[in-house]
């Protein structure tokens, strides 16, 4: 896979610091804002990307790029991943997806015609220790509540009190809780137990943004809650809840970093098999894999989940 990235903020420094232990993946080039071209020069020369534009459309052009990774603040992401997509480029959207499904639609129909693929990054689903959880769900069942909490004070948001507005704080760059936090928490439900009856957000609204809320959602067989908060701590412990026992993930939803079982009067098991020391390794290892092989089919059911986890998710927007 060779690699063009736009965006030069948190998540890009992330991923880069990364890239090496990526296998058949290559660096080929990185486009920045001119406002962030200095921070381009740097990232370029240390990890040595082939390639440097201040302009996307240059990016685009590239022959020497064949996958675009689009790493740009939220509102931005429908109008740069169809560019790329119109590019005849495969596409890795970082997450929360797009802004509406009729988006996401849109932009898999534009992938379909020019036969590229396009996937959404989310960490948490390709991680060995979500299979876990996968893979022991029987074990508690039948299952009637499930509460992920995804708290981190952020970094951000003792200048967000004093006026200083970021994007992860912007309501126009589709900022917030929900859309940064909420949504790591939403990708697990979804996967875990597919789509919900009924979707109902509390959102603590400050400066016009949701800093921390809690997501319902209501299945007929059971509840679950999802707390996403960027104002406040906790040690963050999420819990999956069944008549014959419990389901615990230990640490960021995001990361997963421990996962346990304790079965009704049994001690709990806490176990470690994520095989990497990132996060983002495991998902980009599967992308390159995916975008190589041309496989449509694991990229479709992707997409499907993507998709459906994005109706939720525009749902409880709403009620911000």
């Amino acid at each position: 896979m060779k690699l063009g990235i736009i965006g030069s903020g948190k998540i890009v420094h992330d991923f880069l610091s990364i890239a090496d232990q990526i296998p058949n993946l290559e660096l080929a080039a990185l486009s920045t804002t001119k406002r962030s071209h200095q921070i381009g020069l740097e990232l370029q020369e240390k990890y040595n990307i082939s390639k440097l534009y201040q302009d996307n459309t240059d990016l685009f052009n590239d022959a020497n790029v064949d996958t675009v990774y689009v790493a740009v603040p939220n509102s931005l992401h429908f109008s740069i991943a169809k560019a790329a997509l119109e590019a005849g480029k495969n596409v890795i959207c970082e997450k929360p997806f797009v802004a509406t499904t009729d988006e996401a639609r849109e932009l898999k129909e534009i992938a379909d015609k020019n036969q590229v693929i396009i996937v959404e990054a989310i960490t948490n689903i390709y991680l060995e220790n979500f299979k876990f959880i996968e893979d022991n769900l029987a074990k508690i069942a039948p299952i009637h509540v499930v509460n992920l909490n995804y708290t981190q004070y952020s970094s951000r948001y003792d200048a967000f009190l004093e006026g200083d507005i970021q994007p992860a704080f912007d309501p126009k760059k589709d900022g917030g809780a929900l859309m940064d936090l909420g949504i790591y928490n939403l990708h697990i439900i979804i996967k875990l137990f597919g789509k919900p009856d009924s979707v109902k957000y509390f959102p603590t609204i400050q400066k016009n943004i949701d800093t921390s809320g809690i997501l319902h959602l209501g299945y007929s067989d059971k509840q679950t809650s999802s707390i996403a908060a960027k104002d406040s701590f906790s040690p963050n412990v999420s819990t999956i809840e069944g008549e014959k026992g419990a389901l615990i993930i230990y640490g960021h939803p995001n990361e997963m970093p421990k996962v346990g079982i304790q079965l009704r009067g049994e001690e709990p098991k806490v176990v470690n098999h994520n095989k990497y020391s990132h996060r983002m390794i495991a998902e980009f290892i599967e992308f390159t894999k995916i975008i190589d092989q041309h496989d449509f089919t694991v990229a479709d059911q992707a997409f499907t989940h993507s998709l459906n986890t994005l109706a939720v998710l525009q749902e409880a927007k709403k009620q911000r």
